[in-house]
């Protein structure tokens, strides 16, 4: 059961309260090359993110906004560190949210912050990071998470103060059991929507493990209101994983693919047939069980679960639906056949 969170507007996507968990990606181009930067928003958009959030390191990238913004349909999100100006200048040039950092934010300027965030009804996420906790509060707390958590209360109560509710609260480390740690504790003590990632989680291969454990955990929880699985390397790769998490807990419905180990009896060349069908569905959200199994043990009598399948066998394979074979096939024409069958049956599902 999902932890009730108060519900918070980004643009025209709602998150928090009763709205499903929600994708989010970070660009990683220079936000100043409007037409690359538009160019990888729509990417991710097609590949299923729902929030996109772009650095603004400089005068420049916050003016870029406004062009950005008017060319995607996304809920455009600044991410601002140290100046007080740029945050301002974002939300004049059309942020749906900007991000901060207490730890390298000046608190003297947050009040004129909150009163533009205020008039423009712009909501704000407090983000802390473990490698940027103020110096005083790590020096006096007693380990790190407790630095981060008194960080964000400390920058919770300056919001709320001023009278601003339209929050969104994040605290990443890198640390796996850091993270699950600390976010359990602010989801006990506060209301707001929760944004989950684990930070500096490395290259594919590793952030795939490390955002498994350190976001699934939670959601498995429920906590969290949206998720970014960060990855060194292109954002494009983001989505797809944090889609397999939200359906791997039932939180999404979309295509998903199952296949089998392999081993001794296997008698076709099964990876080509995953890696086909894998890139003829990205992007794809059908609400779709697919196996693709090496032999007849695993398929279609261990893969009776899914919607429609191949099992392979000695130069030709079978093609069965709900666990019933409806074809036998020579090797060559399998793939062509689950897909057209795919085809089908989501033209069912969607004509319902």
């Amino acid at each position: 059961m999902r932890m009730f969170t108060k519900s918070v507007m980004v643009g025209s996507v709602g998150i928090g309260g009763e709205h499903p968990v929600r994708i989010q990606s970070m660009t990683n181009t220079d936000t100043r090359d409007v037409e690359a930067t538009v160019a990888q928003i729509h990417r991710l958009d097609l590949l299923g993110c729902e929030l996109i959030r772009v650095s603004v390191p400089d005068i420049e990238s916050a003016k870029a906004l406004s062009d950005i913004k008017r060319q995607i349909r996304l809920p455009l999100i600044a991410d601002i560190h140290f100046s007080p100006e740029l945050a301002l200048l974002s939300m004049e040039y059309g942020a749906d949210k900007i991000r901060i950092n207490p730890g390298n934010m000046p608190k003297k300027s947050l009040k004129e912050i909150i009163a533009l965030a205020k008039e423009k009804k712009i909501p704000i996420r407090i983000g802390v990071n473990s490698g940027s906790v103020e110096k005083e509060i790590l020096e006096s707390a007693i380990d790190k998470e407790a630095a981060m958590l008194e960080s964000l209360r400390r920058s919770v109560a300056l919001f709320t103060e001023e009278g601003f509710e339209d929050l969104v609260l994040s605290a990443k480390a890198s640390s796996v059991p850091l993270n699950i740690s600390l976010n359990r504790a602010i989801s006990r003590e506060f209301p707001y929507p929760l944004h989950l990632g684990v930070t500096e989680a490395g290259p594919l291969s590793t952030s795939l493990i490390r955002s498994s454990v350190g976001i699934g955990t939670l959601l498995s929880e429920g906590i969290g209101d949206t998720i970014r699985v960060s990855i060194s390397g292109p954002p494009e790769e983001e989505i797809a994983p944090a889609k397999e998490i939200l359906r791997c807990l039932g939180l999404r419905k979309g295509f998903e693919l199952i296949s089998c180990p392999t081993c001794a009896r296997t008698r076709i060349d099964l990876l080509p047939m995953i890696d086909r069908v894998t890139k003829a569905m990205e992007g794809h959200d059908i609400p779709l069980r697919v196996a693709i199994m090496g032999c007849a043990v695993n398929g279609p009598g261990e893969a009776r679960d899914a919607d429609v399948g191949i099992a392979g066998g000695i130069k030709e394979g079978l093609l069965f639906r709900k666990g019933e074979i409806i074809a036998k096939l020579p090797q060559e024409e399998l793939v062509d056949a689950l897909l057209d069958e795919i085809e089908r049956m989501a033209n069912v599902v969607l004509n319902r």
